[in-house]
């Protein structure tokens, strides 16, 4: 909000003229969509750690507020440049919002990982790498068919498929929107950016359901295709058309529905198993993104709603603050610090590895994310993309100088502990030392993934 300062009063000056109309000016900062960002962190974190069976769909839930919160900072911008976009400006912005804090993790658990992690974990972060930093991680595992519900946990960076999808629509959707918007009366840029997301979100839906295999879900799960509807259902509540539909609906009749959407989306969550939830990839996610994005609209048009209130709580705010960095550096986390490592199992272990990700995502903000996106002029222009391009050398010369395990290493080969056994227990033989070219090094075998 902006204040004046009254001029001093004077009976003898003639009323001012009319000021000219003003461009709109940039949407100010919602609270309560920062808790509806702590919410869905929540969520992922809670899930991941095995006690939320529902909070996988937090991961939806930031599919949807990306689309929203995006389309209109451009639809913004549209409207008060004649339809013209800068997508440099806008590429620029995204680059310092996400990339140094993706960077520093990837260059974090690639050390953590080298000195703490089984060879098998050691193999995969390093496969996995040059894909994150290309921002396909999600096509990556879909392609060498590493089913997400079964095999992430010996993977660091599996978490990071979300991270790519909604960095490829950062590349596309602003494209379409630059020649959506452009041209004709007023709104009439809206309108054509509205009907694209609605149609794109439908079509999406039947890519997913067409492509849905129940053996196997990482295709219509991490697919950019088939998770795009989530992004379009929200970029669709951001233009003006869903915004002229609030506004005729009332502030107060807007509060009631978001109670309502809550509560709906709330059941839902805890209703939610994982893969299994009934018809998730049939419609079940679309409705949830359905949704989630009509309770973001209503909590942007009502924000001191009762709901709006209660989102924007500090505990919940703060936690959305940080929500990236707590997403980014999680799942890494969770995987290294083992029950074994910590001596530690069930809530105590869980306790111990929400502190530590705290502690990791309010770092990376203070340390990288922030003095970057706020206070560094360096990281604009071309020292920003010289900067960008010396990371990406460093992140490099890393991933090579990272030792690869051989093949095999830190495994148990079954079909040699089952040749040759007897079909009852045999008594055990006197002990003798193992031969030095054992393919089992030490007193115990390591086994095939992490415990």
């Amino acid at each position: 909000m902006v204040t004046q300062t009254p001029a001093p009063h004077s009976p003898r000056r003639a009323p001012a003229a009319p000021a000219p109309a003003r461009a709109p000016a940039r949407s100010h900062h919602i609270a309560a969509l920062d808790g509806l960002r702590g919410l869905a962190v929540l969520g992922v974190l809670l899930f991941h750690a095995g006690h939320f069976g529902g909070g996988f769909l937090g991961v939806d839930l930031f599919f949807v507020l990306s689309g929203f919160l995006i389309t209109g900072l451009l639809l913004g911008e549209a409207r008060t440049r004649n339809g013209r976009i800068d997508l440099a400006a806008f590429w620029g912005r995204r680059a310092r919002r996400l990339a140094p804090a993706l960077a520093v993790m990837v260059a974090g658990t690639l050390l953590l990982v080298g000195a703490f992690g089984t060879p098998s974990v050691v193999r995969q972060a390093l496969d996995d790498t040059p894909w994150v930093v290309a921002n396909l991680a999600n096509w990556h595992f879909i392609a060498d068919q590493v089913g997400y519900w079964q095999s992430s946990d010996t993977q660091v960076f599996s978490h990071l498929w979300s991270i790519a999808v909604e960095e490829q629509f950062y590349l596309v959707w602003p494209l379409l929107i630059v020649v959506l918007a452009r041209g004709g009366g007023a709104g009439s840029g809206d309108r054509r950016v509205a009907v694209a997301a609605a149609t794109g979100a439908v079509l999406s839906l039947v890519l997913m359901v067409a492509l849905a295999d129940p053996v196997d879900t990482t295709r219509v799960y991490e697919g950019t295709d088939t998770r795009a509807f989530s992004l379009l259902l929200g970029s669709l509540m951001a233009t003006e058309p869903a915004a002229r539909l609030l506004r005729r609906a009332g502030e107060r009749a807007v509060g009631r529905w978001s109670l309502v959407l809550a509560a709906g989306i709330a059941a839902y969550w805890f209703a939610a198993d994982g893969q299994h939830s009934p018809g998730l990839f049939h419609g079940g996610l679309f409705l949830h993104a359905l949704g989630a994005a009509l309770l973001i609209a209503c909590v942007a048009r009502a924000p001191r709603s009762p709901l709006g209130r209660a989102l924007a709580v500090p505990p919940l705010r703060g936690l959305g603050l940080i929500s990236y960095g707590l997403y980014l550096w999680h799942w890494p986390v969770f995987l290294l610090l083992t029950d074994d490592r910590l001596g530690l199992t069930g809530r105590r272990r869980t306790a111990v590895l929400l502190a530590v990700s705290l502690a990791a995502a309010w770092l990376s903000k203070v340390l990288v994310e922030d003095p970057i996106r706020f206070r560094a002029r360096w990281s604009y222009g071309r020292t920003g993309a010289a900067a960008l391009l010396a990371a990406l050398l460093a992140l490099a010369a890393l991933w090579a100088l990272t030792p690869r395990p051989a093949v095999g290493a830190g495994s148990v080969d079954i079909t040699r502990l089952t040749a040759g056994a007897p079909p009852h227990p045999a008594p055990a033989p006197p002990a003798a030392p193992a031969p030095a070219s054992s393919w089992i090094s030490g007193a115990t075998a390591r086994p095939l993934v992490p415990s």
